[in-house]
């Protein structure tokens, strides 16, 4: 495997690093960036003139990674080489009034599980349903590693895009399936979140609107929480994600507030919350976010020290507790599965990972560090 990088810094595009003189050989080019800058239709037209027989898939974040660093260019980009393994690519996309869980069956259906390794799937991430899409894949592919993420818009929540062999769309999914014995594949997610205060439960909701809790309006009750941070919704909210439990013995999910409605007095999140859920509130702090994601990277079943490639999908609101100490979380990982990886990914509106590699089903995550690591023989 060889990767370069390249980067578009409001101006022209830029080679980081150039690895490859044939650029025929590149199979897959992987780019994020801001959406304003990445929806202008040149910029998949120029990768696509550059690497002629590559898929480019990518999307529009809320922050995009390149090396151990959360990039300040405007759009980021890896071109990489399979020396022995292949891909094939997946794109659907969906209207509004769709039944989404059958969207993302049409997603992975096509894909042959003949030698198939992995799944990774890049979504909309305002207008799709993560729960949904989960739910979807799953019931189509069994004991396959599948993770991926929303795609961002900032903290705008405006729009957001996804680039598949074709210029960057909204309501659009695409799924990237690695074949090949060559490729090994391993998994890591972790989140690092602290619940607080009383346990409580829904009361009213329909799939990710939540509208009464312990039979209070919830939007009242969350405000109540927050106190002087309630001001700053919907926003703030991503420091105060909601820790979440189908049933009392079942396993934690947490969910990220995407937006409010003052009407309704309700909560939408970034997946579904079943009524009779429970449900805490959640924080954290720089520390915890950063150990989290050393503890994501030490999941990771290191295969060996060729070139290996790492898709980072992390949370819109990690990043925003982190600041201007966002890399850390990055550079922990690098430290962790060392300097051969490359990291490559986005900061997300919703994850998607099994918990662990051991794990056969793929999870909606909110507020976690994913880490896919692909290396090759």
């Amino acid at each position: 495997m060889t990767i370069e990088t390249l980067y578009f810094d409001n101006e022209n595009w830029n080679f980081e690093n150039e690895l490859v003189s044939d650029k025929n050989t590149i199979n897959l080019v992987l780019v994020f960036g801001d959406t304003d800058v990445f929806e202008n239709p040149a910029h998949y037209e120029y990768l696509k003139n550059l690497y002629p027989n590559a898929d480019i898939v990518g999307s529009s974040t809320a922050g995009h990674v390149l090396g151990p660093v959360v990039s300040n260019k405007c759009i980021v980009a890896s071109a990489i080489h399979f020396e022995k393994g292949s891909i094939t690519l997946n794109t659907i996309d969906f209207k509004l009034d769709d039944d989404l869980e059958v969207i993302a069956r049409n997603l992975v259906a096509p894909l042959s599980s003949e030698n198939l390794q992995s799944i990774f799937i890049i979504s909309d991430g305002l207008h799709m349903n993560g729960s949904a899409l989960a739910k979807g894949v799953n019931l189509e592919k069994e004991n396959i590693l599948i993770s991926g993420g929303l795609a961002g818009d900032e903290a705008r929540f405006e729009k957001t895009l996804v680039m598949a062999n074709d210029i960057p769309k909204e309501q659009r999914l695409v799924a990237i399936a690695f074949y090949g014995e060559a490729f090994h594949v391993s998994g890591g997610a972790y989140g690092g979140w602290e619940e607080f205060g009383a346990e409580r439960i829904v009361t009213k909701s329909k799939a990710n609107v939540v509208y009464e809790i312990d039979n209070e309006p919830a939007l009242a009750l969350y405000k109540r929480y927050l106190g002087d941070e309630a001001k700053d919704l919907p926003g703030s909210g991503l420091r105060f994600p909601l820790n979440m439990k189908p049933s009392k013995n079942a396993k934690t999910r947490i969910r990220t507030l995407l937006g409010i409605d003052e009407d309704t007095q309700s909560l939408t999140l970034a997946g579904d919350i079943a009524q009779g859920s429970y449900i805490k509130l959640m924080k954290t702090d720089i520390n915890n976010i950063i150990d989290a994601s050393e503890k994501a990277a030490q999941n990771i079943v290191q295969n060996n020290k060729n070139t290996a490639l790492a898709l980072v999908v992390s949370c819109i609101g990690r990043k925003t507790v982190l600041g201007e100490l966002v890399d850390e979380e990055l550079e922990v990982i690098e430290d962790t599965l060392g300097k051969n990886v490359h990291l490559t990914g986005f900061y997300s509106y919703g994850e998607l990972a099994p918990f662990s590699s051991e794990a056969s089903n793929c999870e909606l995550h909110n507020q976690t560090m994913t880490i896919t690591v692909i290396y090759e023989d």
